[in-house]
């Protein structure tokens, strides 16, 4: 079955419009202020089943910021034969923000899954501040007393010049990304070279039987990760050493153990950890202050909204709600 899930949050006149698109996942606003929104991601069926398709399309429009929450983790279940795949592709524009802080994506036995993350982040604009993400990915091979089934995922994250074409991440696509129809402002297509496109990261996993030889993964059944994208994140030095993870290694395993960082080649860094369970990994405690960070270093450069109205008197915070959200918020489908 192919469910395409759509998110959109759009600044219109000083307010922070969403339009939302339900499919395998159904998006519920659960708060918006003047320049922020937060949207539930909730599942409307059983997921995830071989032949499953899934898709998930965000785009975070100039200026906003957008958290996505959810409610449940996933399992992708046995698939008799058939593979299944969850697509992630996210646009973030310039003085944006996306933050998702995913929830386990566990691989049962007999599952046999695609993931593919594709991530086009704006350039700086005329403000200097370009598009930014802070997303948190979680592979669990295995639910308790299992193996776990086969995995393979793909991320790949670019900065693109305003008009730049972008490629779409998903699996088997063919490479143009069209615009959602309705999805607010139009996605722009314009035939750029590919010198107005800069990859940021770049990254294929596959996870597949021969995932416990040494050097791959070897008894780790837990891949957990942070990615800070658009902006550069705190130095290690900057979180307290009493909530980092533990120096010990979990006993009875050869993995690495606690978050392991590695700064990317332009704004932006990738914590890792692999480990037997997700709740000795310490990711939690980078998610946290990566996300200020980021939160921090957008305000830093946001300046005032291009469409708000200037006041004389003293402006609202950004943070206040709107008295009547049916105003500003948009939701088609059933």
């Amino acid at each position: 079955m192919d469910d395409v899930t759509r998110v959109g949050a759009y600044r219109e006149a000083g307010r922070v419009r969403c339009d939302l698109r339900p499919g395998a996942l159904s998006p519920r606003v659960l708060s918006a202020g003047r320049g922020t929104a937060r949207v539930a991601l909730v599942a409307t069926r059983a997921l995830l089943l071989g032949g499953d398709h899934v898709r998930v399309e965000v785009h975070v429009g100039e200026g906003v910021e957008l958290e996505l929450v959810e409610v449940s983790g996933t399992v992708a279940y046995a698939g008799r034969g058939r593979s299944a795949s969850w697509d992630v592709d996210v646009r973030v524009d310039a003085r944006g923000l996306l933050v998702w802080d995913a929830l386990p994506f566990v691989v049962a036995d007999g599952a046999d899954v695609a993931r593919s993350t594709g991530v086009a982040l704006a350039a700086g604009d005329a403000h200097g501040a370009g598009g930014a993400a802070l997303l948190r990915e979680t592979l669990v091979l295995g639910r308790s007393g299992e193996a776990g089934g086969r995995l393979r995922s793909r991320t790949r994250v670019d900065v693109s010049a305003p008009g730049a074409t972008r490629t779409s991440g998903g699996v088997g696509g063919t490479g143009e990304l069209a615009a959602p129809e309705g999805s607010g402002p139009p996605w722009q297509n314009d035939p750029a070279g590919p010198e107005h496109v800069r990859e940021l990261f770049v990254e294929d996993l596959d996870l597949g039987d021969d995932r416990a030889l040494p050097g791959i993964l070897g008894d780790a059944r837990v891949v957990d990760s942070v990615l800070c994208l658009g902006t550069r994140p705190p130095a290690p030095a900057s979180v307290p050493e009493e909530t980092t993870a533990p120096r010990r290694p979990p006993p009875r395993t050869s993995a690495p153990f606690g978050p392991l960082r590695l700064d990317l080649d332009g704004p932006g860094a990738v914590a890792r950890h692999l480990g037997a369970s997700t709740h000795d990994a310490g990711i939690d405690v980078v998610v946290a202050a990566w996300t200020t960070a980021a939160r921090e270093a957008r305000a830093a450069v946001a300046g005032p909204p291009r469409d708000a109205t200037p006041s004389p008197s003293v402006a609202a915070p950004v943070d206040t709600d709107h008295t009547d959200p049916r105003t500003t918020l948009l939701t088609t489908g059933a």
